[in-house]
């Protein structure tokens, strides 16, 4: 029994939960404006559960099948360094064992599917289905350069007039342009990881958005106007909505100009590690992580995730307080 529970919590810390928060916060923001037009609670609740289960399957099948094709490199399979795919790279899983869980961890999102399906209407039926692809072949879509798109999706659109019709059984113009600002702020964290793995992306032949624009100094320029995009949407928002309090988001402005000096120097030097200002936190596991030589790609990653956290935060508040 013990070694089962043990190899849960392998599997959990495996399917990268620290990247949970951004998904709890991505439905908070839909959750609390579903509520405001009477949506129903229970029902709103149960759908952040399919949605972190589809997240956390997401993570795993894009290792599967990452490790796949980054297997045949054989730089990759002796990098120590590389924290891709590492506990497979390690021998503490295998590929096998690896599709069993993701298969098991499917069915448990497709009972939470079932029972939303059967109970708010066959829309729900077409938006699981449309998570679920990008679920399973995020991968795919991420090898072709598509995969900026396929999060704006999944994390705009798709989980926002998702949540809210199976909380209110309709669909909102408001909605779909609130679900745009916060899923390009969930797609920045993938931007910048993206621009702290272009090296290895281009040396693998990884088709990636930035591999496509073939230069780190574009690369910063665009997560720059993603960033920029973003906060027109939400203005946009504001006006349609008569909430202004949604601007006060504006206020994290300043850690996006630190964050894209930040990825400048790493572009330069990978070995880099700043001095830790109050305003990169949190980060987690960082007394162990800091000693880590994948510590200089891990700082920039959790700041660039915490600067999408405030940003949902403040955007959920906003809709709350109104």
């Amino acid at each position: 029994m013990v070694k089962f529970v043990d190899r849960i919590i392998f599997w959990f810390k495996n399917s990268r939960p620290y990247t949970v928060p951004i998904t709890f916060l991505s439905w908070l923001v839909i959750f609390v404006y579903s509520l405001k037009y009477g949506g129903n609670l229970l029902s709103g609740l149960i759908a952040y559960f399919g949605i972190a289960i589809v997240h956390l399957v997401t993570n795993l099948a894009d290792d599967y099948f990452d490790y796949i094709r980054l297997s045949k490199d054989q730089n990759f399979i002796n990098s120590a360094k590389d924290s891709k795919c590492r506990y497979l790279k390690q021998g503490l899983a295998t590929l096998g064992e690896l599709k069993i869980v993701i298969i098991l961890m499917l069915l448990i999102a497709a009972l939470i599917g079932l029972y939303l399906f059967f109970n708010s209407g066959f829309l729900v039926g077409i938006f699981a289905l449309a998570g679920l692809i990008i679920a399973l072949f995020y991968s795919k879509f991420s090898s072709k350069g598509l995969g900026d798109f396929a999060v704006i999706l999944a994390y705009g659109p798709l989980m926002y007039e998702g949540v809210y019709y199976v909380m209110t059984e309709e669909l909102s113009y408001e909605v779909l342009i609130l679900s745009l600002a916060c899923g390009i702020f969930v797609d920045s964290i993938l931007f910048a990881s993206m621009i702290l793995d272009y090296d290895e992306d281009y040396n693998s032949g990884k088709m990636t958005f930035c591999t496509r624009l073939n230069s780190k100094k574009y690369s910063l320029l665009a997560l720059f106007m993603l960033y920029i995009l973003g906060f027109v949407l939400i203005g946009y928002f504001s006006y349609i909505n008569h909430n202004f309090y949604c601007l006060f988001s504006l206020v994290i402005l300043p850690l996006i100009f630190s964050l894209m000096n930040s990825l400048c120097l790493y572009n330069k030097d990978k070995t880099f590690l700043p001095e830790i200002r109050f305003w990169y936190y949190p980060l987690e596991n960082w007394h162990k992580l800091k000693s880590d030589v994948c510590a200089p790609y891990f700082l920039r990653f959790f700041f660039a995730r915490n600067i999408s956290v405030w940003f949902l935060l403040i955007v959920s508040i906003a809709i709350y307080i109104k």
